[in-house]
């Protein structure tokens, strides 16, 4: 069965959304390991619209499964995610203007900028993943640069409206898929991932886990976090 990772960056949104304390990420994350979730995705974006650092610093200290933290390939990332040492760090790309991430980052175009920021991990001892889309050319270029894991972008497949659409989306990450796997990376989905979409990409073997947050928690407000991780994971099996 593949694994479910957990975004819990919307449960910082509503905390920020009033400048106070709740609701506390570092209770979701309780929750959300208890209700059975394979690990814990947040990402501290440069404009720190949601999670915090004093937030990734306190979930180091409590997630006992795994601790995915996204950031940019940024030197002021690097240190924090050097000093925090997360299990996993995937890097992204990312626009202040975004709401959320709107695309695969650009190995092939930004090889050498990645590839120091992923040696600077690996020295660590921190396993990478690269978020990117779907594409054959940034799957070679992310095992170049020796990435141990991709994460495939599935935005564009999330937000087909045609079936026709989706049906290419789906070929497209499927044949991304097996080429990482046979290049010998880890392969993860997500993005716009839900209740209705997910359960087609089980059928990929080659994808290990999803990581899932905004329907999730969206999902959380009406039946509460371990009902909503609960269904996410049985979807999964």
């Amino acid at each position: 069965m593949a694994r479910l990772g957990v975004n819990i960056d919307h449960i910082a949104t509503l905390r920020q959304a009033r400048g106070g304390t709740d609701p506390d990420p570092l209770a979701a994350a309780v929750l959300v390991e208890l209700a059975g979730a394979d690990g814990l995705v947040v990402h501290l974006r440069e404009d720190r619209r949601h999670i915090q650092d004093r937030d990734l610093t306190l979930l180091r200290e409590i997630v006992r499964t795994k601790l995915d933290l996204e950031m940019a390939a940024d030197e002021a990332m690097v240190k924090i995610a050097l000093t925090v040492k997360p299990d996993l760090v995937t890097l992204v790309p990312e626009k202040r203007q975004e709401l959320t991430t709107e695309g695969g980052l650009d190995v092939a175009g930004l090889k050498e900028r990645i590839q120091t920021t992923v040696s600077m991990l690996h020295d660590a001892g921190i396993p990478v993943s690269l978020f990117i889309e779907p594409d054959l050319n940034q799957i070679k270029a992310a095992h170049k640069i020796s990435a141990d894991f991709v994460e495939l972008h599935t935005g564009r497949y999330a937000n087909a409206t045609k079936s026709k659409e989706a049906d290419a989306e789906f070929e497209a990450i499927t044949q991304a898929a097996k080429l990482a796997y046979k290049l010998g990376m880890g392969v993860n989905a997500g993005h716009g991932l839900d209740y209705r979409n997910v359960a087609r990409l089980t059928h990929i073997p080659e994808i290990v886990e999803y990581n899932i947050g905004h329907s999730i928690i969206a999902r959380a407000v009406l039946v509460g976090l371990d009902q909503a991780v609960k269904e996410m994971k049985a979807l999964l099996s």
